[in-house]
């Protein structure tokens, strides 16, 4: 018996097999591009994710990872907020807008000011942020009437990839609180986020738990992919409630760090808890509890960033033995690492990247561990609002590429002044959406058993209390920058706006 995980990332997707004991039989990955037509847009081909995906799963078919009739269920990890706006004939209208792309940010004022963000919160738990997919949708009505009109079906990216292999329109509770037009504290569609758009609900996939069953991969999908037999595909989960379950962190008093492309702060809690202040998102677990969660959108892509772009050629690993060298603090440099802009506690797509403090003594080196720094500063700004809410947290696990530094862990572990594992598995996502399949087929009988039994701390990081206190020095720096440069980022994004077109 054994399991797909598909974990649909925004630069690649990655799919794994295990079996019911939770070992690793097989993986595959394929890459695909983002598009960036305009400052601050992102875009993909949702065909794209179906040729990578179809080419993973015949891969791990054609390898003999499994015999053919063992694969009983598949489970999803997605790339939240992109809209995917199908027509009647399920062809794609338009690019799908993805969850790191910035144009709406009109929109969310206009949210906003239609209901006023205390009706807002109450009608979906939520502020209005322009990764989320209900200003997108507004965005298409105001600036493409004529192909908004066209809209039957719209879909979550790895809800586009059900569709492919079961013909449903279907997603999960976890990736619809990203929405912005579920109510999340009812776990069902927002009747007033619908009514505001005047939006009928049956345009909206059916909701289901991450664990439920919602179809059946079709004969003719099975024939194409090498698979036989009956097999069921689940909810899934958007990728960091999927990539919580990959980390065990199902129950209250457990947090997880996630050092990917983006940063991401997460807790999860028995009862539906919302932030008045919106600061962090309040959403549904695929456990079927709820979760609390703060992001960061640039955390590991801040350094591939500099890897890839700035120093092209030059060894990943050399650049952080490079950083090794420096001191804490990177000798008083700070970088903010807002190079797509902020979500949590700011929300501000006018936000930059900046290096502050550099001088003529400073190194590459040094510049390094200021990125490496400055994502763990701006990941503590969301820990920081979970102590504030009482959110109890006594266990953190790290998952994502980052989480394979020593360097970086050791920062992080300091910065927050608190015990921080890693795990046997990094697999994060595509464990979490397998595990979430082998609840739906019944292998485990609740998310947290199934936790329980398949995933283990590898090391534990303790922090000291010599660079505990260094940095809490250089974050009360940190933190003050964003205020003092709000204005600047706004100035420029004027001016940035008003000159693109010379």
């Amino acid at each position: 018996m054994s399991f797909l995980g598909i974990d649909l990332g925004t630069s690649s997707v990655k799919i794994i097999l295990i079996n019911e004991k939770g070992d690793l039989l097989g993986e595959e990955s394929r890459g695909y591009s983002v598009d960036y037509p305009k400052i601050n847009w992102a875009e993909q081909n949702p065909e794209d994710w179906w040729k990578a995906t179809k080419d993973c799963i015949k891969n791990l078919m054609e390898k003999g990872c499994c015999k053919k009739d063992t694969v009983k269920a598949i489970g999803f990890s997605g790339q939240m907020h992109g809209l995917v706006a199908l027509d009647e004939n399920d062809q794609v209208l338009h690019p799908a807008i993805l969850w790191c792309d910035q144009r709406t940010q009109e929109e969310c004022h206009e949210i906003t000011n239609y209901f006023g963000q205390e009706k807002l919160t109450q009608y979906t738990g939520n502020k209005a942020l322009t990764g989320f997919t209900a200003p997108k949708i507004l965005w298409l009505k105001k600036h493409k009437p004529k192909l908004y009109e066209k809209i039957a079906h719209i879909l979550l990216p790895k809800d586009y990839i059900r569709l492919k292999l079961t013909g449903e329109y279907a997603t999960d509770v976890s990736d619809a609180s990203g929405m912005l037009l579920l109510d999340v504290k009812k776990r069902n569609w927002s009747k007033e986020m619908l009514e505001f758009l005047q939006m009928k609900e049956s345009v909206l996939p059916k909701l289901y738990e991450s664990y439920e069953i919602t179809g059946y991969l079709t004969e003719g999908i099975k024939n194409i992919l090498g698979l036989k037999g009956e097999i069921a595909v689940v909810g899934g989960a958007g990728d960091q409630a999927a990539g919580a379950i990959g980390t065990g962190t199902v129950k209250e008093g457990i947090a997880s760090v996630t050092l990917g492309t983006s940063g991401v702060v997460f807790a999860s809690h028995n009862e539906y808890r919302v932030d008045k202040e919106n600061r962090l998102h309040a959403f549904c677990h695929a456990n079927g509890k709820y979760h609390s969660m703060g992001v960061m959108l640039s955390a590991a892509s801040c350094l591939k960033w500099w890897v890839e772009e700035i120093h092209k050629g030059v060894a990943f690993e050399e650049l952080l033995t490079e950083a090794e060298n420096s001191p804490i603090g990177s000798k008083g440099l700070i970088f903010l690492p807002y190079l797509m802009g902020e979500r949590t506690p700011y929300a501000d797509p006018n936000a930059k990247g900046v290096f502050i403090g550099l001088t003529m003594s400073h190194s590459r080196g040094d510049m390094t561990r200021a990125i490496l720094e400055g994502v763990a500063f701006g990941l503590r700004d969301s820990f920081q609002i979970l102590k504030e809410l009482k959110i109890p947290v006594e266990d953190i696990r790290a998952i994502g590429g980052g989480a394979q530094s020593n360097l970086w862990m050791d920062i992080l572990t300091n910065v927050f002044d608190q015990k921080i594992s890693t795990l046997y598995t990094d697999q994060g996502g595509a464990l979490g959406a397998a595990i979430l399949a082998s609840v739906g087929n019944g292998t485990f009988d609740t998310v947290e058993n199934a936790c329980s039994k398949l995933i283990h701390v590898k090391k534990t990081y303790v922090p000291n209390k010599e660079k505990v206190y260094a940095y809490i020095q250089y974050y009360k720096m940190y933190h003050q920058l964003y205020d003092v440069l709000k204005a600047s980022f706004d100035q420029l994004a004027h001016v940035q706006k008003s000159l693109y077109f010379i």
